[in-house]
């Protein structure tokens, strides 16, 4: 079942289908709606096709961690700490306290 914020989004992914933010958007809308398939789906896409676009490693490594997926969640945190190291100090910092905290909980 798609929302309206959702069919508005693929409208614009239609005419733009590299579009990482609608990508992204349409990752977060899934996301909410408890679609782990699709939101998987575009942020691995994001991950593949623009891997400096630095939001997506958040949360597709909590998404692994919710998947049970240790391993991709700790790969995936650590590509993110590689590609946001003196760019993007926001998104390391979470990067950081994301790899952090699934360390310790092991």
């Amino acid at each position: 079942m798609n929302t309206p914020r959702i069919d508005q989004l693929l409208k614009f992914l239609s005419a733009n289908p590299k579009d990482s933010f609608v990508r992204f958007a349409l990752a977060l809308e899934y996301d909410k709606l408890g679609n782990e398939e699709k939101t998987l789906a575009y942020f691995e896409e994001i991950r593949n096709d623009d891997p400096d676009y630095t939001g997506t490693y958040y949360h597709l490594g909590k998404l692994y961690e919710r998947l049970n997926n240790k391993e991709s969640a700790l790969n995936t945190y650590k590509e993110g700490l590689k590609r946001t190291a003196g760019k993007d100090d926001k998104n390391y910092r979470e990067l950081q306290e994301a790899l952090n905290q699934l360390l310790y909980d092991e």
